[in-house]
């Protein structure tokens, strides 16, 4: 495996795919409204935690990859990636300083920029891919062919196309769109809600709503991990009127993004966990031709929050009736991206409430926290491996208890059950940064679901000697 240290050039190799983790500038208005500059800070640095994971999107990927990233990875985890995948082409590229918008600091780093038109070769073609297409990212691009590089982005859209992003990727893009397609795909449905912008407004509807039902979601229009999303339960608020606005107002002038963006008001929707979890899921891929690929469906697993933590994924994980559904309203809109231009990664979002209905709660309009659990399974699996494995992810996963975690020593710990080439069988730790916040990323792959489980348990068994 090739890897380069911090100030020195990778390996040339004569095919390149290069690959920027821009997690960060896929929601950087957001973050940059984030009032505090410690926690906008402390959000920044959990993202650059995050990039590691993406290691495994390249599990199938035969060309070498030139990985772009805010943080580098060490030479131990690196070797236990190679021993996981079998691949040995890959080369780390950290940037040497990193502001959250990793495009504009590739630009301003003359060593990645020297790389790049190095990886080109004669040829003076490249091709990119990257976690989500910002901004940020097609002005790099444009820079690169500035420099009279050919670049090639098979996971984007098109710069004119490039608005579909944010707009199906916010939470009233795809409500107008639901909104408009209620007459030609009926199951394309969301919670009951409305667009509102300004706090004073926002607030004095979702009072009277939250009165009325006793309960009531507060979202910005594109959040992150969590953040800008707000759930109140029977309970949380006064039932009187006045009250409830201001305990609600209170809520907005703490955090000024509230009042930057639309504020979308839900109905809070009683969820029945029974099917998967609560939280189906499907993931698409839209070619550059416009063909659309269904990658996978399954579970999402949630804290009662609301945050995102993984993923369960089988044929069985939501029954053939909730599967024929979730997969055809969510190739209905994938037709409607790909119609208006989108191409790449985007998933689908839903609740299944109580009362036998599905709700649409967002489309995520990049690659997702599945897509790579999704390429490591193929690559130990086949194409086919819904119905060969059970697996389940998490992705924070709280070690907080153990003293200094680290890669080193929780991999020690959970030696007995760690996967097994052979048997296809165990668990895949998938983020040594992710230790730094306390937490532990991993994947397990069972013959059965009630092995996956097994496994899980006794990680946790393990865990707590």
């Amino acid at each position: 495996m090739d890897t380069s240290p911090e100030n020195s050039s990778p390996v040339k190799h004569p095919e390149t795919l290069v690959y920027i983790f821009n997690m960060s500038e896929d929601v950087w208005p957001f973050i940059a409204a984030i009032t505090d500059k410690k926690a906008r800070q402390l959000e920044i640095q959990e993202n650059t935690f995050l990039a590691d994971l993406r290691l495994f999107l390249f599990a199938n990927e035969e060309s070498h990859v030139l990985f772009l990233c805010p943080r580098n990875v060490s030479p131990e985890y690196l070797e236990y990636f190679q021993q996981i995948v079998g691949r040995k082409t890959l080369t780390i590229l950290p940037t040497q300083y990193h502001s959250g918008v990793i495009c504009e600091d590739i630009l301003n780093d003359d060593r990645i920029m020297t790389a790049l038109i190095d990886a080109a070769n004669s040829s003076k073609r490249l091709t990119i891919t990257s976690y989500a297409t910002s901004p940020q990212f097609l002005k790099l691009m444009q820079a690169l062919r500035d420099r009279g590089i050919t670049v090639y982005t098979p996971e984007a859209p098109e710069e004119d196309d490039a608005w579909t992003v944010n707009f199906f990727g916010s939470k009233s893009g795809i409500r107008q769109l639901s909104q408009q397609s209620s007459s030609v795909e009926p199951d394309f449905q969301m919670a009951g809600g409305v667009v509102c912008f300004g706090i004073d407004d926002a607030a004095k509807i979702a009072a009277r709503r939250y009165i009325k039902n006793s309960g009531v979601v507060l979202k910005t229009n594109k959040g992150h991990a969590g953040m800008g999303v707000v759930i109140f339960r029977e309970g949380d608020l006064p039932t009187v009127y006045r009250d409830c606005v201001k305990s609600i107002l209170t809520l907005f002038q703490k955090e000024s993004y509230w009042g930057k963006f639309p504020i979308i008001i839900e109905e809070l929707i009683s969820i029945n966990s029974t099917i998967g979890g609560g939280y189906p899921n499907v993931e698409y891929k839209i070619l550059k031709n416009g063909k659309i690929e269904l990658l996978y469906y399954g579970g999402m697993r949630m804290s009662k929050e609301g945050v995102y933590k993984g993923m369960e994924i089988n044929n069985d994980a939501i029954s053939d009736q909730i599967t024929a559904r979730v997969v055809d309203t969510g190739f209905y809109i994938a037709e409607q991206f790909a119609s208006a231009g989108y191409r790449g990664y985007f998933d689908v979002d839903f609740v299944a409430g109580k009362n036998g209905k599905l709700y649409v709660t967002e489309s995520n309009v990049r690659s997702t926290g599945g897509t790579f659990v999704h390429a490591l399974a193929q690559r130990f699996y086949g194409k086919d491996y819904m119905y060969a494995a059970y697996i389940l992810s998490n992705n924070s996963y709280d070690v907080a208890h153990l003293k200094n975690p680290s890669f080193a020593s929780v991999r020690e710990k959970l030696l007995s059950i760690l996967f097994d080439r052979e048997t296809k069988e165990g668990l895949v730790i998938i983020s040594e940064n992710m230790f730094l916040l306390d937490k532990l990323a991993y994947i397990i792959f069972g013959k059965t679901k009630k092995k996956a489980l097994e496994i899980e348990q006794r990680m946790e068994e393990l865990l707590k000697t």
